[in-house]
């Protein structure tokens, strides 16, 4: 595990936005997004967002979502194509430009969460049809479905908020045909499945997760990111039930340990963001660290220091120009 010395001087050096001068730029909560034609460049930074706003910037992030992600998406392109290139840089991925689906499918193994979108906020409220999905009663927070279930999300333009829905939604407003949304359901199933398989051999629980989907030439293709812990959350598997029967937290690897700080603050979204300490911060670069290591199966490698100097030359080694 990477030393908290070197994460508190990263603090300094966080990669909070990019500017290059680069095709079109769309900026997203998390990536920079740069369009040439029938390519995009797309930098994760080191931003966190949570609640659907952009909270602060914790370090190494952007690499630990960036790694991650292109390790999945090698993992999975025989269950569904993906938009990836190469990835020049430990922040960059050079992804096909996709016509995306104007849908975010949510897959939850358990009922969970702290946000007004979750399964567990919603269960807790007395609802029972939750986007089309029939919950049993007597369920317990952080407990496990019989089986997945699916929460199609709508896609928030940034400032704005996801909204989870069913699947008749998308079909009566004709956001996407039938045919083209049951074949989304059926491929984020598989590679929820993989995917929850995959951790729980590294001791690891795939909690719940979304992907986005477009298409090129015709033909569905995953994109954006896959089982990252921005996407995704991971409890430590061998503490799950133990914690569980005592009505206790799981132990989390993700962005859930700074929602429920926040959380707990009494800030779900609406109003002023608290200030987050640089102990909060270091701890939540660390769970994203160690989540990255279980899943991937070896030690984070660091790039410590300016990343902006760093991707401008890799970016330029790639062959485009800055």
């Amino acid at each position: 595990m990477i030393d908290n010395t070197i994460l508190r001087q990263q603090l300094k050096f966080t990669l909070d936005k990019t500017g290059f001068r680069l095709g079109k730029k769309y900026e997203g909560k998390v990536r920079d997004n740069y369009l040439l034609g029938d390519k995009r460049i797309i930098i994760t930074t080191d931003r966190i967002s949570a609640f659907d706003r952009v909270l602060c910037s914790l370090p190494f992030k952007g690499q630990v979502l960036n790694q991650t992600a292109a390790f999945w998406f090698e993992k999975t392109k025989n269950i569904c194509p993906n938009h990836v290139i190469e990835v020049p840089d430990p922040n960059v991925l050079v992804a096909k430009e996709c016509s995306p689906y104007p849908v975010e499918m949510v897959v939850r193994g358990y009922l969970t969460g702290v946000t007004t979108t979750s399964s567990w906020y919603n269960y807790e409220k007395g609802v029972r049809n939750f986007c089309g999905n029939i919950l049993p009663e007597g369920m317990k927070k952080n407990g496990k479905f019989k089986k997945p279930i699916i929460t199609p999300s709508t896609k928030a333009e940034k400032g704005e908020h996801d909204i989870s829905t069913g699947k008749e939604h998308f079909i009566k407003n004709k956001l996407i045909n039938e045919g083209d949304y049951n074949e989304i359901e059926k491929v984020s199933l598989k590679l929820f499945n993989l995917g929850a398989d995959f951790c729980a051999k590294n001791n690891l629980i795939l909690v719940d997760t979304k992907y986005e989907f477009g298409e090129i030439d015709g033909e569905l293709t995953l994109m954006d990111e896959i089982h990252t812990p921005d996407s995704s959350r991971f409890w430590i598997k061998d503490t799950y039930d133990a914690l569980f029967r005592q009505g206790k937290e799981p132990d989390k690897l993700d962005k859930e340990y700074v929602r429920s700080w926040l959380a707990d603050k009494g800030f779900r979204g609406e109003g002023r963001i608290p200030a987050i300490p640089d102990e909060i911060k270091i701890e939540a670069a660390k769970r994203y660290i160690t989540a990255y290591e279980m899943i991937i199966g070896k030690e984070f490698e660091a790039e410590p220091g300016n990343a902006l100097e760093r991707i401008k030359k890799n970016l330029e080694k790639a062959g485009f120009r800055l």
